[in-house]
């Protein structure tokens, strides 16, 4: 998978949120560690009671190979959405949804889900799934410690089942496609499946959105998971990307649903 560029947008973002809370800013302490030019890689203090939520006697492992396929089968399509919950451009990605009756997974970064626990049960009211896209969407953490993978993961986990009242997420998609056999046999341990994507609608790097449609009706063959964003700037061009992307693929005989897990 491509590595995405947007790594500067989530340092940023990490910073901005060191007030949400004492565990916002130990992560971004801990992040900025992660990048000192030395390397030293920093020990995660991931507290067992903390990572792992309540519902762990119910957590069910699943498999660590990286998802693609749909639920629906082979006219199956799902939309996943990435690195939000954001107050300004979830909102609008959810009505746009419910417009069109399409169910979509989000890939939500921890901090913003902390930040943002009002737009995460939103999300699960509206029979969304969620999730881990880790802290801090490090996109060269598949170069990182097992401890800081663990921490990235087990983190955002508690951040995330926190934020939407109890939901967990059932799914793990690394930033930029970084994952790594251990971070992969983690989350599938804490019930999470991988979550890979088949079209990068490349969304992020805003190419406008006729470039984006074209893209996503060039590639949909390719197979049916599809990758947009609701955070990191402006998503006016994902907004209008979809509009016409939704109607076109219920057209094309397509019918939406989630990633297998």
């Amino acid at each position: 998978m491509a590595k995405h560029k947007g790594r500067g947008w989530h340092s940023r973002l990490l910073g901005a949120a060191l007030g949400v809370t004492a565990v916002a800013a130990a992560t971004s302490v801990w992040t900025a560690q992660a990048d000192t030019a030395g390397g030293q890689q920093p020990q995660a203090r991931v507290s067992v009671p903390d990572a792992r939520p309540h519902q762990d006697r119910t957590v069910t492992k699943v498999a660590a190979d990286i998802a693609h396929a749909s639920d629906r089968g082979a006219r199956g399509v799902n939309i996943t959405i990435d690195d939000g919950p954001d107050p300004v451009w979830t909102p609008q990605v959810l009505q746009l949804l419910k417009d069109n009756g399409v169910k979509a997974t989000f890939c939500m970064v921890g901090t913003q889900a902390q930040a943002h626990p009002d737009l995460v049960k939103e999300v699960v009211a509206a029979g969304h799934r969620l999730c881990n896209h880790t802290v801090s969407h490090d996109t060269a953490m598949d170069s990182k410690s097992e401890a800081y993978q663990s921490q990235q993961i087990l983190d955002a986990e508690r951040m995330i089942t926190k934020a939407s009242g109890g939901v967990r997420p059932q799914y793990y998609r690394a930033p930029g496609g970084a994952f790594t056999p251990y971070s992969r046999q983690l989350a599938a341990s804490r019930g999470m499946r991988p979550l890979g994507w088949n079209v990068d609608s490349k969304d992020f790097e805003r190419p406008g959105a006729d470039t984006m449609v074209a893209t996503v009706k060039s590639e949909i063959t390719n197979g049916p998971t599809v990758l947009f964003h609701d955070a990191g700037g402006d998503r006016s061009q994902t907004l209008a990307a979809l509009r016409e992307i939704l109607p076109w693929l219920k057209q094309q005989g397509y019918s939406f649903g989630f990633p297998v897990r």
